[in-house]
């Protein structure tokens, strides 16, 4: 896969970093979000130390990564009892509807 070079600005800086074809709209819009985050950190905080900044903002996006990580165990946690009762529940209905004798009222009607 080839790539290329795309100049990004974060803090008033450009910087090229190389990209892969077809990605420079996703890494442009990645170093947008990322100098707007810092910005926003800035105006709040008033630190204006780049390296304090960048830490705090590789912190913060890494909290954002665990908790949408641990959100998305949780529901996949989730999802699978949902099936493992569903399960159950299509197994129990076909037990049932396998003792209903052709003709013969259903015992649960």
């Amino acid at each position: 896969m080839s790539s290329q070079a795309v100049e990004v600005e974060i803090l008033g800086k450009l910087t090229r970093v190389n990209c892969p074809a077809g990605q420079e709209e996703a890494l442009l819009q990645a170093a947008k979000r990322l100098n707007d985050r810092l910005r926003d950190m800035t105006d709040k905080t008033k630190v204006t130390n780049e390296v304090h900044l960048l830490t705090i903002a590789a912190l913060n996006f890494c909290y954002d990564l665990e908790t949408r990580d641990s959100s998305t165990n949780e529901q996949l946690e989730l999802q699978q009892q949902l099936n493992e009762r569903m399960e159950k529940l299509s197994t129990s209905l076909d037990d049932a509807l396998s003792k209903v004798q052709p003709g013969k009222p259903s015992p649960l009607a």
